[in-house]
């Protein structure tokens, strides 16, 4: 009887432990853009390993690249009463009204690798990379490997309206400008696809005499180079010789191009956002420490002499 009583005790007490640790634990919302390239299925996984490593209860939402899902999947953490929201957005624009409800609910939304064009006070922080600085130094690559030599860009830019979009172009320009032997001569969304830089590339090969009329590709993202390096090679040209190829992300595959002689450079953009965004979501939540509204993370140029294959063991096994 003795041990009965003792048992069921040791039960209840199990149970109370239990539910104490449940109640306690962090639930957090994260609305992702979707799956569109290595990079980001890598962000996904660091995201879901940190949470699990933290202990925090992880809502995934994937987007399919579509802004109303996000906004649909945000108003639902909102209704579920989660702790704090990440976001990625897959556009920059009209966040505000779901936002508001965020800001409403008590419940922090940070921002994953992109921006949105909403007031600050939205938020509670942006992790990303400096993307202007990534394509300025994409561009600074170019200008310095090419030199005075005539050079003849084609441009794959990413999702229309997305913020890497619209500041890897801008810097990348910033970085050409004053050269007058460097003009980029068609410029068209890849969507951050494989298969639609490929497609896009295609066309351009097509317009541009077979491509001999191309010096280098400047892909916002390595997806789309890779794309675009398998139809450069089906045109009968080596891509990273006949075109030369430089893109964003550093994601694996593109250094066993890199490897291969058919990528010449890549700016490394980490998949670990979450590491920073739950670091401080931690600090907020214990003792209402504020963060400030941008942490930056690191952005690295990696090229053909950087040992590609090493960098690639190091990586492949990333979530890419």
């Amino acid at each position: 009887m003795m041990l009965k009583s003792a048992l069921a005790g040791a039960t209840v007490l199990a149970s109370v432990v239990l539910s104490t640790s449940v109640a306690s634990a962090v639930t957090v919302g994260f609305s992702q853009i979707g799956s569109e390239s290595g990079w980001r299925a890598a962000e996904t996984t660091v995201t879901k390993q940190e949470a699990e490593k933290r202990g925090i209860d992880l809502k995934f939402a994937d987007a399919q690249q579509k802004q109303e899902n996000q906004i649909k999947a945000l108003r639902s953490f909102i209704a579920q009463g989660v702790d704090a929201i990440l976001l990625a957005p897959v556009v920059e624009t009209g966040w505000d009204s779901v936002l508001e409800e965020a800001k409403d609910a008590e419940i922090p939304v940070i921002l994953l690798d992109r921006t949105v064009a909403a007031s600050d006070d939205l938020y509670l922080t942006a992790v990303t990379s400096d993307l202007v600085h990534e394509g300025r130094v994409a561009g600074e690559w170019l200008v310095e490997n090419v030199g005075d030599e005539d050079c003849s860009i084609v441009e794959l830019q990413g999702t229309t309206g997305s913020s890497p979009a619209i500041a890897r172009k801008k810097g990348f320009e910033e970085a050409i400008a004053g050269h007058e032997n460097f003009e980029i001569i068609r410029s068209q969304t890849g969507d951050f696809t494989r298969t639609k830089g490929k497609e896009v590339m295609e066309s351009f090969l097509k317009a541009e005499n077979g491509g001999a009329n191309i010096c280098a590709l400047y892909a916002h993202n390595d997806d789309m180079a890779l794309g675009a390096i398998q139809a450069i090679k089906e045109a009968g040209l080596k891509p990273g010789e006949d075109i030369l190829v430089v893109s964003i992300d550093a994601v694996p595959d593109i250094f066993q191009a890199l490897a291969a002689g058919e990528a010449n450079a890549t700016v490394e953009l980490t998949p670990n956002m979450a590491g920073p965004a739950f670091d401080v979501l931690e600090a907020y939540l214990s003792d209402g420490t504020v963060p400030p509204k941008w942490i930056q993370t690191e952005s690295k140029l990696y090229t053909q002499a950087d040992d590609p294959k090493a960098v690639y063991e190091e990586k492949k096994n990333l979530g890419y």
